[in-house]
C-alpha cells in the first residue's frame, strides 16, 4: 500500500466519544453527533482516537465505539479507528476490530509511556501491519507519548508495507516541514495548519489536510479546505483565521490544553452549541465554571450561539 491506496484528504477530526454523567457510553448520543458531523461536511472522522479517550475504553467499548460508528455513518464519509495501545498484541486486536467493523483505516502512535527506542518503534508498527491489511496512518504525538518522530525514522515507517498516511503532530515547525517534503509522494501527510503558511503549502501541492481534534467550529473545519480545492485562497484564510482564535486561546504550542483538559474542552464547546458530545469519563473531569466561561466567550467571539448548559 502508499498514499494512492486511500482517498483520504480534507479535514478527518478525532471525535469525542459521549458518555452519560455516570459514565457510561450513549450511544444515542453518539448517533446524533455522528449526524451533525455529516452535516457538517466532515471528510472523515477518528474514533477512538485521543480525543475520544481511548485509554478510558476497554477493548469491547473500543470494538462496539467502531461498529456503531461504521453503521451510522455507512459510506457517508471516512472512518479510521484509533488503535493506540501500549503493545502490539493490544493494537492488534483493535486493528482486527476495525477490519471486523468495516472502518477505513486505523490511527496508531507509538506506545505511549513506554518511550520506546527507534528499532522499537519500527517493530511495533511492522507487527501491527503484518498481522491485518487494514490501512494503517502513523501517528505521531510527542506530547503523548514523549518520543518524537523525525523524518529519518518516518521515512522508515512510511516503507511498512500497510502504512498510508502520517499524522505529524510534533511542535517542531522545522521537524514537520523537513518529513512534509521527504514523504509526500509516498504518503499521505496530516497536520497542515489552517494558516497562510498551510494554505501556501497546499497551493504549492503539499500535504493531504488536517486530522483535527472535536470538530468545535463545525463546517468551519472542512471547508477551509474545500476553499483551498476550490481556489478561494480569500475564503480559506478567513475560515483558519477562525480556527486559529480556537488554537491560541485553548491550546498551547505542543497542542496541548491551557486549561482543563482537550477532550473536556471539546466535549463542552460542542455541548455549548446543542450537539450531545457528552461528558468525561474518569480520570478526567468536567471543567470549572470559569473554563466553561473561556469555551463560551470563544464562541461567541467567533458569532456562534450558545445554549445554557
Amino acid at each position: 500500500m502508499d498514499r494512492n491506496s486511500v482517498q483520504w484528504t480534507g479535514y478527518i477530526p478525532a471525535i469525542t466519544t459521549p458518555f452519560d454523567e455516570e459514565g457510561a457510553l450513549d450511544f444515542g448520543a453518539f448517533e446524533t453527533q455522528l449526524g451533525w458531523l455529516m452535516e457538517q461536511r466532515m471528510h472523515g472522522v477518528i474514533l477512538g482516537g485521543t480525543t475520544g479517550e481511548w485509554f478510558a475504553l476497554n477493548d469491547d467499548e473500543r470494538a462496539q465505539l467502531f461498529t456503531e460508528g461504521a453503521k451510522n455513518v455507512d459510506g457517508a464519509m471516512w472512518v479510521l479507528g484509533g488503535c493506540n495501545a501500549f503493545t502490539q498484541q493490544e493494537a492488534i486486536r483493535h486493528a482486527h476490530a476495525a477490519e471486523k467493523a468495516g472502518l477505513d483505516g486505523i490511527l496508531i502512535t507509538p506506545p505511549p509511556y513506554v518511550v520506546p527506542t527507534r528499532r522499537e518503534i519500527v517493530k511495533f508498527y511492522q507487527d501491527v501491519s503484518d498481522a491485518s491489511d487494514i490501512p494503517i496512518c502513523i501517528y505521531n504525538w510527542p506530547r503523548g507519548c514523549i518520543v518524537d518522530l523525525d523524518t529519518e525514522l518516518l521515512t522508515e515507517l512510511a516503507a511498512i508495507d500497510n502504512v498510508v498516511a502520517i499524522k505529524n503532530s510534533t511542535g517542531d515547525t522545522k521537524a514537520f516541514l523537513d518529513g512534509l517534503y521527504a514523504l509526500s509522494g509516498s504518503v499521505r501527510y496530516f497536520g497542515i495548519p489552517t494558516s497562510p503558511l498551510g494554505a501556501d503549502l497546499v497551493e504549492l501541492g503539499y500535504g493531504d489536510g488536517l486530522m483535527g481534534s472535536g470538530a468545535p467550529l463545525g463546517s468551519d473545519h472542512p471547508d477551509f479546505w474545500r476553499a483551498l480545492a476550490a481556489g478561494d485562497k480569500t475564503r480559506a484564510l478567513e475560515l483558519g483565521a477562525r480556527d486559529r482564535v480556537v488554537m491560541q486561546r485553548w491550546f498551547t504550542q505542543d497542542y496541548g490544553a491551557q486549561f482543563g483538559n482537550a477532550q473536556a474542552i471539546m466535549k463542552t464547546a460542542l455541548r455549548l452549541q446543542g450537539v450531545p458530545a457528552g461528558f468525561v469519563r474518569d480520570p478526567l473531569l468536567e471543567l470549572t465554571v470559569d473554563e466553561v466561561s473561556i469555551v463560551e466567550e470563544t464562541l461567541n467571539s467567533l458569532g456562534i450561539e450558545t445554549v445554557s448548559l
